[in-house]
C-alpha cells in the first residue's frame, strides 16, 4: 500500500518522511523522482515546471510512503495532507531563506487550503487524513501518519480553517 504525504512547503513532509524511514518504512522523496519530468523554470515564482501528468503516469508505486507537495497527484491508496498555521509556516520558510514573495505565496496557499482542495478533488474522502503540524515535532506527527497508514485512526479532514491569516492588500 502506498501512502502519500502532501502539503504546502514547510509543513513538515521531509522531516516526517525521515522519521518514518528511521522506523524502517520505505519513503520516496518527490524531489528525487521529478528530475526527468522538469520541462522548464518559472523564474517569477522561483519554481521548476514539471510535467505532472507524465510523472504520475510513469511513477512506480511503492509499499510505503511518498512525500512531496505534489504527492496527491500520484496513485496513492491513502493520502495525508499536512497543515501548518500560516504564521508558523512563514517562520519556517524564512528560516530556510525563502524569498519574501515565496513566503507570502506559500502562506497564502496554506490559508486557502490549496493542497487539501487539490487532494479532495483526486481522492475518496475515506483515503484522506489531514494533520496539523503546528508546534508539533516529527515524532508525534509520524506517529499519527503511521497510525492512519495502519488503519488504527480514521480518515478525516475539513476541521482546519486558516482563512483568518489571509492578508488583505
Amino acid at each position: 500500500m502506498m501512502c502519500g504525504i502532501t502539503g504546502t512547503p514547510g509543513t513538515g513532509k521531509s522531516m516526517i518522511g525521515e522519521e518514518l524511514a528511521r522506523r524502517g518504512y520505505t519513503v520516496i522523496h518527490q524531489a528525487m523522482t521529478v528530475g526527468p519530468y522538469v520541462t522548464g523554470e518559472d523564474e517569477k515564482r522561483d519554481v521548476q515546471v514539471i510535467d505532472v501528468d507524465r510523472w504520475a503516469a510513469e511513477f512506480k508505486p511503492v509499499d510505503g510512503f511518498v512525500e512531496g507537495h505534489m504527492a496527491h497527484y500520484l496513485p496513492c491508496d491513502k493520502i495525508v495532507v499536512l497543515r501548518c498555521r500560516p504564521d508558523e509556516l512563514k517562520d519556517r520558510l524564512r528560516q530556510r531563506k525563502y524569498r519574501k514573495e515565496k513566503v507570502r505565496e506559500n502562506a497564502e496557499a496554506e490559508a486557502l487550503d490549496v493542497c487539501l482542495v487539490e487532494t479532495v478533488e483526486e481522492f475518496d474522502p475515506s483515503a484522506i487524513f489531514e494533520l496539523d503540524t503546528t508546534g508539533r515535532n516529527a515524532g508525534y506527527c509520524a506517529d499519527q501518519v503511521e497510525a492512519f497508514y495502519r488503519g488504527t485512526i480514521p480518515a478525516g479532514f475539513g476541521n482546519i480553517d486558516w482563512s483568518e491569516f489571509l492578508e488583505v492588500t
